[in-house]
């Protein structure tokens, strides 16, 4: 009797637990990697095909242009917050290069991630570069009232391949700007790692702010206009940025914007990537 007993429960729980073997959900298929792609971008599609970004380019282009004389003729004002005693320096405006000079969106679309400057350097160096709508008629009418232009990028410096050149895609950003038709020279071009600058574009422009009254900035990055708006630590920054404290700067400086400070859109690249 013992024996049935024991037989028959081990045939119970053998059953339950081919039942509960056989309930058991599959595994789910791991999901389908997604490939970026950047047609389907609607960021740098609307770059290159909106008509309303050239008209915001030509605006910001054209509100400054109009500025000019005011900002000239008031030897008190800077657009560099803390510059002072610089009633008797010569006025200059300081821009960013890319997607405020030139557009890198045809870039953009071709290239294949990640991400690297070699790849941008030999892009520009097979196809033309892209002017920002508006900027070039800036230029001449900046300079044509006796400002000095300067142009300060994150593009850093890199050796390439045997080229003796410590920083040859300074004459890279160079041959970009004269492409579009800019003048400039390595005077008034300033890359990352030039110096001892970082990524911290504040240094660069407080360089220019030692010999020159700085009357207008222009740039489609917050750091473009103020400094500590990334998560890694450059320049005087001690503590990494977040959303609140780069929109408190926009909030601090808001008497800037539009008045001395000209921001362009940058949907495709920039700081704020690493807050979405």
């Amino acid at each position: 009797m013992t024996a049935i007993r024991v037989s028959l429960i081990t045939t119970i729980f053998l059953a339950l637990g081919a039942c509960v073997y056989a309930s058991a959900p599959a595994p789910k298929p791991a999901p389908e990697p997604i490939t970026y792609d950047p047609q389907q971008d609607m960021g740098l599609l609307w770059v290159k095909h909106a008509a309303e970004y050239k008209a915001i380019t030509m605006q910001a282009y054209r509100s400054a242009a109009a500025a000019l004389p005011r900002f000239i003729a008031d030897t008190t004002w800077s657009a560099m917050p803390g510059q002072t005693d610089a009633e008797n320096l010569p006025p200059a405006v300081i821009l960013d290069v890319d997607e405020t000079v030139v557009s890198n969106v045809d870039f953009q679309l071709a290239f294949e991630r990640p991400f690297t400057n070699r790849k941008l350097y030999d892009f520009y160096r097979k196809h033309a570069a892209i002017p920002v709508a508006g900027v070039v008629e800036f230029v001449a009418a900046a300079r044509k009232a006796g400002v000095a232009v300067y142009f300060v990028t994150n593009r850093p410096c890199e050796l390439i391949d045997d080229d003796p050149d410590p920083c040859p895609q300074k004459l890279g950003v160079i041959d970009e700007i004269e492409s579009i038709g800019i003048s400039t020279d390595a005077a008034h071009v300033m890359l990352a790692d030039e110096n001892d600058w970082d990524r911290a574009k504040i240094r660069r422009r407080e360089y220019v702010a030692r010999t020159h009254r700085v009357i207008m900035l222009f740039g489609d990055d917050l750091g473009d206009f103020v400094p500590c708006v990334r998560t890694k630590l450059y320049g005087p920054c001690t503590t990494p940025a977040t959303k609140a404290s780069r929109a408190q700067l926009v909030e601090e400086y808001t008497d800037y914007w539009g008045n001395g400070w000209y921001i362009l859109p940058g949907p495709m690249h920039g700081s704020w990537t690493s807050f979405r």
